[in-house]
């Protein structure tokens, strides 16, 4: 199985055809239309199978699979103490497992933007992380952790441990969080501003049947989006 995570930086109905030669079998895609709003039938056509949350409907969070994978929307929380977080999509693949969809955002939370809200979705759903993936723009890393907050990158990583999900790309390159190689991400598209901001974290089957993960090369996908696509495979 193959899947690729991708912040496409908007207008998705323009870029989705350069995706279909990387021939996943489910996408994750941060910032992109809601297939049932728009008028491209193109796109209307490819996304035919496929699960979306967002607010307006030209910049959301979409899962798109291909027709003979079952996705089946998981309901569970995103309301922590009258506080609706944001973007997150919870899916059953096959029924086999769950693969939860990530683009954390500031949500005008002066104290629990991005990591935070992701922190608050986990408290309150970690009782249902049996055999999943997460995937997606977590705009966050090791490095903004600010010492005196329980919510940092760093306590995330370690909360998601301790239930037994580990992040793929540390894994796999036996590199420290924070001291990651390969970005995923140019502010403003500037070569000089490089940060890994986008990540997969799974439970330990994953890990075991990972076969590969890929960081695609920044200077094929620039022309389209500030991140890169990262994609996954696994020998199941």
């Amino acid at each position: 199985m193959k899947i690729i995570t991708w912040n496409c930086n908007g207008a998705f109905r323009k870029k989705f055809e350069s995706l279909i030669d990387l021939s996943a079998d489910i996408f994750v895609i941060q910032e992109c239309e809601n297939p049932a709003e728009t008028k491209d039938h193109k796109y209307i056509q490819w996304a035919n199978n496929y699960l979306w949350i967002g607010d307006p409907k030209n910049k959301g969070l979409g899962i798109f699979a291909k027709e003979n994978t079952n996705l089946k929307l998981l309901d569970w929380s995103d309301n922590y103490k009258d506080h609706k977080v944001k973007h997150f999509l919870p899916c059953l693949i096959n029924e086999q497992f769950e693969l939860l969809a990530v683009w954390t955002h500031q949500n005008k939370s002066p104290n629990f933007g991005y990591i935070g809200q992701f922190w608050k979705y986990l408290q309150i759903n970690k009782i249902n992380f049996n055999n999943s993936i997460i995937t997606g723009d977590f705009n966050s890393n090791v490095i903004w952790d600010e010492w005196d907050r329980w919510w940092n990158h760093s306590d995330v990583v370690r909360e998601l441990e301790e239930i037994g999900i580990h992040s793929l790309y540390h894994k796999f390159t036996n590199e420290q969080q924070g001291k990651e190689s390969c970005p995923t991400f140019y502010l403003h598209r500037n070569l000089l501003k490089p940060y890994h901001i986008d990540y997969y974290f799974a439970s330990t089957s994953f890990l075991n049947n990972l076969n590969n993960i890929i960081i695609e090369p920044f200077e094929k996908w620039n022309h389209l989006s500030d991140h890169s696509p990262i994609i996954t495979t696994f020998n199941f």
